[in-house]
């Protein structure tokens, strides 16, 4: 039994086997980070690679994703004792009027494999909510889904609230119509046009 075992158990996209071999290292008394960091979030740093090199697709992305969250149920309770060492907190949704959300939970999910805090507020999102949930939180970073070209304002107005409030919380966009030009345009701190991407971006912006 070995840390490698929980990584293979991601990349094969088998959540029980994720869920068995977390809990195994647990039990052996194994350092919580060390099956967070080498296992789990590894898993995922892999996945990413094989997305980005067209090895694997969003189908694949989300599975091993559904795998790496059930095991890093199991360490939870785990790493609110030593404070978790989480990389950041991340507040996500999909914006006013949009109710799509496979991107925006594959995103969410990678980013929470990657080693940060996530809080989902869901879709059709108002610009206040994003506002006031990154302030009760302390958000490093907003990130705001849209599938629809007729909801991409409700991004701007969302970014524009951000800044009239005065926070140091920075703001990423992704979705099929968004560009980095349109990141440029209303003054988001970033874009990206996968998961993958999002959570480089992410680990670029609060480093």
């Amino acid at each position: 039994m070995t840390i490698q075992d929980i990584f293979n158990a991601v990349l094969a996209f088998d959540e029980a086997a994720a869920v068995a071999k977390t809990q195994a290292e647990i039990d052996a008394g194994t350092a919580i980070e060390t099956i967070l960091n080498d296992g789990l979030i590894g898993a995922m740093d892999e996945v990413g690679e094989r997305f980005s090199a067209g090895e694997l697709f969003v189908p694949e992305m989300l599975m091993a994703a559904q795998a790496m969250k059930a095991g890093l149920a199991l360490l939870k309770p785990h790493l609110g004792e030593d404070g978790g060492q989480r990389k950041g907190t991340v507040v996500i949704g999909t914006v006013k009027g949009d109710l799509h959300d496979i991107g925006k939970n594959l995103v969410a999910m990678m980013m929470e494999g990657a080693g940060f805090e996530v809080v989902d507020l869901g879709v059709d999102v108002e610009s206040e909510a994003f506002v006031k949930r990154a302030a009760e939180k302390h958000a490093d970073v907003i990130a705001l889904s849209a599938l629809l070209t007729t909801t991409m304002p409700a991004m701007e107005s969302t970014v524009k609230a951000v800044k009239e409030a005065g926070m140091a919380t920075r703001t990423i966009i992704g979705g099929a119509p968004v560009t980095q030009a349109f990141a440029d345009q209303i003054g988001a701190d970033g874009y990206s046009a996968d998961a993958p991407g999002a959570v480089k971006l992410v680990k670029a912006l609060v480093a």
